[in-house]
C-alpha cells in the first residue's frame, strides 16, 4: 500500500491521504492532514473551523446531571428552522459558582461545538458572568459562518434558560 493515494471521507470532508506503512495509526495520519490542510475544511460556505471540528469530534462535558437536584438548572431550547435541540445543565455551588456543566445536543457540528464550548466557558463563573455570555462571543471563538450563527444563539439561550431554571428552584 506504500505510495498509494487514498481518498477518505471524514465527517463530510474529503481528505487525500498518503498512507505511511509502519508509522502508527492511519487515523492519526489522516487527522494530521486535516489539521495541516485547514483550507480543505475551513473558509468558504459551510466549512467548519478547526475549533468546531475539535469540539465536534471530541465534545467536552457530554451527559446529564440530576434535574431533581436543587443545585442543578436545566435549559432546553430548540431551533424550529433547522431542528436543532440543545439541553444544557449547570450545577451551582452554595456560593453561586457554576461547578459543573453538561450538555446533550441533537444537531449539526456547529450546534454541538457551541454547546461543548459553552460548558467549558461557564465552569468557575458566577451566574451573572455565565448569563452575560453572548452568542457573538461564541460565534467569534468558533469562527462560525453567518448561516450557522443560530447555533451560537441556541447555546446562549440554553445557558440563560439553565440559569433561570436554577433561580426558579432556589426561590
Amino acid at each position: 500500500m506504500d505510495g498509494t493515494t487514498v481518498i477518505v471521507r471524514r465527517r463530510s470532508t474529503f481528505v487525500i491521504a498518503r498512507p505511511r506503512s509502519g508509522r502508527g495509526n492511519p487515523n492519526l495520519i489522516i487527522h494530521g492532514l486535516l489539521r495541516r490542510h485547514s483550507s480543505l475544511i475551513g473558509g468558504n460556505n459551510m466549512g467548519y473551523s478547526l475549533k468546531v471540528l475539535d469540539h465536534y469530534e471530541n465534545p467536552r462535558n457530554v451527559g446529564s446531571l440530576d434535574k431533581n437536584d436543587a443545585y442543578v438548572g436545566t435549559g432546553l431550547v430548540g431551533a424550529p428552522a433547522c431542528g436543532d435541540v440543545m439541553k444544557l445543565q449547570i450545577k451551582v455551588s452554595e456560593d453561586g459558582i457554576i461547578i459543573d456543566a453538561k450538555f446533550k445536543t441533537f444537531g449539526c457540528g456547529s450546534a454541538i461545538a457551541s454547546s461543548s464550548l459553552v460548558t467549558e466557558w461557564v465552569k468557575g463563573k458566577s451566574l451573572d458572568e455565565a448569563g452575560s455570555i453572548k452568542n457573538t462571543e461564541i460565534a467569534k471563538e468558533l469562527s462560525l459562518p453567518p448561516v450557522k450563527l443560530h447555533c451560537s444563539l441556541l447555546a446562549e439561550d440554553a445557558i440563560k434558560a439553565a440559569i433561570a431554571d436554577y433561580k426558579t428552584k432556589k426561590s
